[in-house]
């Protein structure tokens, strides 16, 4: 882990100057699609059992507008494993249906040296995949950081979110961080205390989660204004108290979390991104899950989400 010098904090605000001169998630040349609203997608996180290909041909017949690849090692689309030849493929797949490719999650936690070199070279991996299945808006990268004391732990945290900074400013992607319950890293203000010490870099951005704030005094209002800044991705699923512990379910399905008010929120306050279902392992590995129904049932509820909060799906 390198020592965070001025230099270094030079670099980073420089970096950030220009990547904010830039479009969105996107290389100089290229330019983004602009939306009137945001776009209803799905992770397949929640798919692990489908070939890329037919997940993104069934959330396409299903009507979703954007797509959320996992390229974590394990899973179909292993940034590490997918050949150039699949690459073109499914390049050619996410075109001819139109999908939105929003983000690529890559879970990497950077808890000591050994870790954090293989989180650099996995996002290294996952922004070149980026570049490769949408050279024109590459999506961006979703990442949490792992467990651990965030007062013990965010100097350090500091230094090496910097090292991935690098590797975004590099390879012009968006490394997006989400609080997780029970992470090191486990709400908003947390996160926004980072990328404060870093210069707030616009190469590194927030995912927002609000099932992992559910239960916890920490009010969808609050959250909103402190992560909406900074936020470059949503994520929805609903979250339970069962047993004396939070467990999460599909999005829509416990009625816990108003998905509407959340939608409202963030684009009156100028949100433009994914609104992304997002099914949890929990979910996902119980016996006889199917995760062509459950991504049925969960555009179903984020329509009507949608649609009470009076946003087109782009």
């Amino acid at each position: 882990m390198k020592e965070w010098t001025r230099r270094n904090w030079l670099r980073v605000v420089s970096g950030a100057a220009v990547g904010s001169a830039l479009p969105a998630f996107g290389d100089e040349g290229s330019k983004v699609r602009e939306t009137s609203g945001c776009t209803l997608g799905f992770s397949t996180y929640g798919m692990k059992t489908l070939t890329t290909e037919n997940a993104i041909e069934t959330l396409a017949n299903i009507g979703y507008g954007a797509v959320e690849l996992t390229v974590r090692s394990g899973w179909d689309a292993d940034s590490a494993q997918l050949t150039a030849k699949r690459r073109g493929e499914l390049r050619t797949r996410l075109q001819d249906t139109g999908l939105v490719l929003a983000s690529l999650m890559e879970h990497v936690y950077p808890a000591d040296d050994k870790q954090q070199r293989n989180a650099v070279q996995r996002l290294k991996l996952a922004a070149q995949l980026a570049h490769d299945l949408s050279p024109q808006r590459p999506p961006l990268i979703q990442t949490v950081l792992g467990g651990g004391n965030f007062e013990a732990r965010k100097q350090e945290l500091r230094d090496r979110l910097g090292d991935w900074l690098d590797v975004a400013n590099d390879a012009r992607v968006t490394i997006a961080v989400k609080p997780h319950r029970g992470g090191v890293v486990s709400q908003p203000r947390e996160a926004v205390w980072l990328f404060e010490q870093l210069g707030k870099p616009a190469r590194l951005r927030m995912v927002y989660d609000y099932s992992h704030y559910a239960f916890r005094d920490l009010p969808v209002d609050q959250t909103i204004r402190t992560a909406l800044p900074f936020t470059a991705h949503i994520a929805v699923k609903d979250a339970v108290q069962e047993k004396g512990r939070v467990v999460f379910r599909l999005p829509g399905a416990a009625g816990t979390i108003d998905f509407a008010d959340v939608i409202k929120r963030f684009v009156a306050g100028g949100y433009r991104g994914d609104v992304n279902c997002e099914v949890s392992g929990m979910v996902w590995g119980q016996p006889g899950y199917d995760p062509i129904a459950a991504a049925r049932t969960c555009y179903a509820n984020l329509s009507k989400a949608f649609a009470k909060a009076g946003v087109e799906p782009a």
